[in-house]
C-alpha cells in the first residue's frame, strides 16, 4: 500500500461523514440521537470482535437510563459512557459544553517524568531542534532524543542535523512515552533513517459493510529508505501506555526493523484510525474505523503494541529512570 493512501481516505470519509446529517433528521430528542450514535457505531466501529465487546449488550444497558425527561447533560453522560464502553482513545463525544473520553493510559502506572531526565541525564542547555530535544548521554557514547507529539514538522533539516551529530555514537534512544501522537507522515520521515532497504511495517483494512467483520483486503504500509543521512546502529525506542496512535503506528513500524527494540511498558493502542460525523442535535462524535494489523496480518496490538523488553519505573527512587536505565544498559553491553 502506498504509506499515502490511508492518510487521504480519512479526509474523503471525514467528508461524507459531513454529508450524512441531512436537514430533515434534525432533532432534539434523546431517544432519537441515542438511536443514531449506537447505529453509526454499530456499523463503522472497527474493534467489536478484537476487544469482545457486545454492543447489543451495551444498547440495552445505556437506553433504559433515557426518559422523556432526560436533560440534555444526562443524555451526553450517558452517550459519553456508552462510547467509553469501547475503551478506545479515539473515541469522543463532543459538545459545547464538554468532551466524553477514555484515558487509556490510566490503565498502567505512570512511567515517564520529564524532570527526572533533565535534572540527572542532560547538560542544562540541552539542544531543542523542532519537535526534537536532544543530546549527548554516557559520556558522549549514546545520543538521547526526545520526540514528545507528532506534529507534522519532522523535515529533512532536522533530521540531517541529529543524525549527523550523533552519527558515531553507540546507539541512539528514542523516547516516545507520553507521546499521544498526531500527523502520521512524521511516522515516515523519521523511520525512512533507519532502515536499507523498503520494508513492510504493517497492513491496514478499513471498515467496508455493516457487519462487525465487514473489512477491505489488508494492504502493505511500505516504508523506503531516505536518500542521504541514515543511522545505522541500535536504536533503542521507549513506550508506555501514554504513547498512543502515531506513536502506537512507530511502535509498531519498529517490530519491522531489526536495529529497533522497544523499551518499557505496552503503547495504548490507537492503530485505528478515527472518523466520525454529527448527532441529530448537532453534537460531533468520533471513532475508529480502520485497523493497522501486524505483520502476521492480525489486529491484536490495537490492545497495546507489546515492549521487546519489558521494564517500568520504581517511583522510591526519583533521581533514575529506570527505563531509559535499561536502554543505556542494552547499547552499552552490545
Amino acid at each position: 500500500m502506498n504509506k499515502y493512501i490511508l492518510l487521504l481516505l480519512i479526509p474523503f470519509f471525514a467528508s461524507c461523514e459531513s454529508l450524512i446529517l441531512e436537514e430533515d433528521l434534525a432533532s432534539t430528542d434523546a431517544k432519537t440521537n441515542f438511536e443514531y450514535l449506537w447505529k453509526q457505531c454499530d456499523e463503522k466501529y472497527s474493534y467489536f470482535e478484537l476487544k469482545g465487546i457486545d454492543w447489543n449488550a451495551v444498547k440495552e444497558k445505556y437506553q433504559a437510563q433515557i426518559t422523556d425527561e432526560t436533560t440534555e447533560q444526562e443524555l451526553f453522560n450517558i452517550l459519553g459512557a456508552m462510547l467509553t464502553e469501547l475503551k478506545d482513545d479515539h473515541t469522543n463525544l463532543s459538545s459545547n459544553f464538554n468532551i466524553s473520553r477514555f484515558g487509556v493510559n490510566y490503565e498502567s502506572q505512570d512511567n515517564f517524568d520529564w524532570r527526572i531526565i533533565e535534572d540527572n541525564y542532560l547538560p542544562r542547555n540541552y539542544f531543542i531542534s523542532g519537535p526534537f530535544m536532544h543530546d549527548f548521554i554516557e559520556n558522549n557514547q549514546i545520543g538521547y532524543i526526545r520526540f514528545p507529539a507528532f506534529t507534522g514538522s519532522v523535515d529533512d533539516y532536522t533530521l540531517d542535523f541529529i543524525l549527523s551529530r550523533y552519527k558515531d555514537t553507540k546507539g541512539l534512544i528514542i523516547d516516545l512515552r507520553e507521546n499521544g501522537g498526531g500527523a502520521a507522515t512524521d511516522i515516515f520521515s523519521l523511520l525512512s533513517r533507519f532502515v536499507e532497504e523498503e520494508t513492510t511495517l504493517y497492513y491496514s483494512r478499513i471498515k467496508t459493510g455493516k457487519a462487525h467483520d465487514d473489512f477491505s483486503e489488508p494492504e502493505a504500509a511500505v516504508l523506503s529508505p531516505k536518500d542521504g543521512i541514515r543511522y545505522k546502529n541500535k536504536v533503542m525506542v521507549l513506550v508506555d501506555r501514554g504513547t498512543y496512535s502515531a506513536g502506537s503506528f512507530t511502535a509498531l513500524s519498529t517490530k519491522a526493523i531489526p536495529s529497533m527494540v522497544l523499551v518499557g511498558d505496552k503503547t495504548g493502542g490507537g492503530l485505528g484510525m478515527p472518523n466520525g460525523g454529527q448527532l441529530p442535535n448537532g453534537w460531533s462524535f468520533r471513532f475508529s474505523i480502520t485497523q493497522a494489523l501486524n505483520l502476521d496480518k492480525k489486529a491484536d496490538w490495537e490492545n497495546g503494541v507489546p515492549a521487546d523488553i519489558e521494564v517500568k519505573m520504581d517511583w522510591t527512587d526519583r533521581s533514575h529512570d529506570e527505563i531509559l536505565d535499561r536502554a543505556i544498559q542494552e547499547l552499552l553491553n552490545k
